[in-house]
């Protein structure tokens, strides 16, 4: 069988997504060759990389959708478009994220329901057993409604996502599988985790494990696909700084600071999801979808966030499909809500890689994942 060439959609809409100049054509992304050029779409949503070895042969892959294929792999800039071969072009140099007017509130509020409605229905057409990554939270419980897919949380016996997952679980009415971890589990996984993704930092390391670890167990539980909450946060406004307007965003307004999140999303998919087809799952993520893009990017400010509500819009949608505990209910990021960030710190401590030492954590994955000697504590490296 012929390897695929794209992925994510077919030729056709690719070929009239180029002659428009159409960003958000319909999709969750897309990435490949299409008639011998290379295209990725403006989220990133599919990973694509090209080879940066300055001696490459014909004989050798110059483009591929993981990165170990590749000798020196190199993402492809998301919003781009270049013939095969050709240097990296700049990225948004095809297709650049949309900047609409906001919309009326009640307008901004039906354009967006309709949208995830659009999603949903697209997820649930294909034909795969879907299984939801589920912490509890809001993104996560509205996908396993719309979906009507079994639910699995990750984390150590006494996390706060496995608490919270039960509890939102049982207030749905709902069944849940836990995946109990142990700190093996971290140390057997890491190695697999950083090959897939290419990534060794500690905090793309710390928040790719779940995905990873709970992906085992629904694939050994013979599903096809594993569905999650991601880009809920980022397109709607789920985050303290865009609140505050601290020196962590550029932006003078929430919708502004909003709009950087989303374009922050094509550096940090790609680890997601090479996390969760090394697993031999397949993403799914609705809230990606381009009519729920095209639809956040219309809410005004006062359907994203303010001092007392993160996420506005999104929770009154979801309070029509969940109980108001679960559509209200923050939570924390998957790392430290599995308690996954906090145990990789405790096994790098105890093999020698004490918090004095730089980057600690980074440098204890770095010895798991490589035979060879690491910078390690003197003083305790023989303990």
């Amino acid at each position: 069988m012929t390897a695929p060439r794209l992925r994510g959609t077919e030729p056709p809409v690719v070929r009239t997504a180029l002659e428009n100049r159409d960003p958000l054509p319909g999709t969750t992304g897309f990435a490949g060759a299409v008639d011998d050029r290379l295209v990725r779409d403006v989220l990133g949503r599919v990973p694509l990389f090209v080879d940066g070895a300055s001696s490459t042969t014909r004989a050798e892959p110059t483009w591929a959708f993981e990165p170990t294929a590749l000798e020196e792999p190199t993402l492809f800039p998301a919003g781009a478009a270049a013939a095969v071969g050709e240097s990296l072009p700049d990225p948004e140099s095809h297709w650049a994220l949309p900047d609409p007017t906001p919309a009326a509130p009640d307008a901004a509020l039906a354009g967006l329901a309709d949208a995830i409605e659009t999603a949903a229905d697209a997820a649930r057409r294909d034909d795969r057993d879907i299984a939801v990554a589920f912490s509890g939270g809001v993104d996560s419980a509205l996908v396993a409604e719309l979906l009507d897919a079994p639910l699995y949380v990750v984390g150590f016996p006494d996390s706060h996502d496995v608490e919270a997952a039960r509890t939102a679980a049982d207030a749905m009415g709902r069944d849940l599988t836990v995946v109990d971890l142990e700190p093996a589990d971290l140390e057997r996984a890491v190695p697999d985790v950083a090959r897939a993704t290419g990534r060794t930092n500690a905090m793309d390391v710390q928040i790719a494990l779940p995905l990873f670890l709970v992906g085992e167990r629904v694939a050994a539980d013979g599903f096809d696909a594993l569905a999650v909450g991601q880009g809920a946060d980022e397109l709607f406004g789920g985050y303290e700084k865009v609140v505050r307007l601290d020196h962590r965003v550029e932006a003078e307004t929430v919708r502004g600071a909003v709009r950087e999140g989303i374009r922050s999303l094509p550096a940090q998919l790609p680890r997601d999801v090479l996390t969760i087809r090394a697993t031999g799952l397949e993403p799914v993520a609705p809230f990606l979808h381009d009519a729920v893009v095209a639809a956040a990017l219309r809410l005004p400010d006062e359907l994203l966030a303010d001092e007392d509500e993160r996420k506005r819009g999104f929770r009154r949608i979801a309070a029509e499909y969940l109980p108001a505990e679960v559509a209200t209910r923050d939570k924390k990021a998957v790392q430290y809500g599995s308690l996954v960030a906090r145990e990789l710190d405790r096994l790098a401590r105890q093999a020698g890689y004490k918090r004095r030492i730089d980057d600690h954590v980074t440098k204890y994955v770095a010895a798991l994942c490589s035979d060879g000697p690491t910078e390690r504590d003197s003083s305790s490296a023989s303990s």
